[in-house]
């Protein structure tokens, strides 16, 4: 059966601000549910296993949930999944056919700075898997790497929550880098919506990205049509 990796922040609070975040919970539900429903079984590991935190700013309106959250919540093997997520160290990345890495902030203090996410994320693109990531979740791409030790991203049109998107969340001098410069600074070619705050999504090849929460399902619809290219290639 066709196999997902979702890796999940384990950090909850932003640093030296003290300030709660987490995983977003569009941002894992929405793609979540478009993979189960494709027919993917989908584990859910994270940094340092176990439950993570949510940002209560991604659920913070229970009358404003999405379905694909709400959903998400009231499924009992879903959430025994998310409160028993792996730890990386465990995670056999041979076995999956692609990986998907929602954002929230507690991503931005956890992901590039724990080796095993972008080494788990360069195996699974190396043999032959899909990567997406949405928001913040592409810090977990900073560092990756191909089989020839040439940086991932160089050359690859990606995307991810921007410089100004950043600033007007009022973030820019809290998180301990900005995604954006860092994804350029590892050759990427970042591409961006013309207005902040609307859903974008690009894919090259394997790698899938999305800009922010409103991006979560094209970044799913985009894995999925690369999930299919790679498996007919396969064949």
């Amino acid at each position: 059966m066709a196999r997902l990796l979702m890796i999940l922040t384990s950090n909850g609070t932003m640093g030296q601000d003290g300030a709660p975040t987490g995983f977003y919970w569009e941002e894992m539900a929405v793609p979540y549910w478009a993979f189960r429903e494709a027919g993917y079984t989908v584990d859910l590991a994270s940094p340092k296993g176990g439950m993570p935190p949510a940002d209560p700013a991604s659920d913070d309106d229970t009358m404003a949930r999405p379905r694909a959250v709400q959903n998400f919540m009231d499924d009992e093997k879903a959430m025994k999944a998310l409160e028993s997520t792996i730890p990386l160290t465990e995670v056999d990345a041979s076995k999956y056919d692609g990986i998907f890495l929602p954002g929230g902030h507690g991503t931005m203090w956890d992901f590039h700075q724990t080796p095993q996410v972008a080494a788990t994320v360069s195996k699974i693109h190396e043999q032959g898997g899909v990567v997406g990531a949405v928001c913040h979740g592409p810090a977990g791409l900073l560092g990756t790497k191909r089989s020839d030790g040439t940086p991932l991203l160089k050359g690859r049109k990606v995307n991810g929550f921007t410089n100004s998107e950043e600033t007007a969340a009022g973030l820019s001098k809290v998180v301990p880098f900005l995604l954006e410069d860092e994804l350029r600074a590892e050759g990427a070619e970042f591409e961006r919506s013309v207005e902040d705050f609307s859903g974008f999504a690009i894919r090259d090849a394997r790698i899938v990205t999305g800009q922010n929460p409103d991006s979560s399902a094209a970044v799913a619809e985009h894995m999925l049509a690369a999930l299919n290219d790679a498996s007919r290639k396969a064949a």
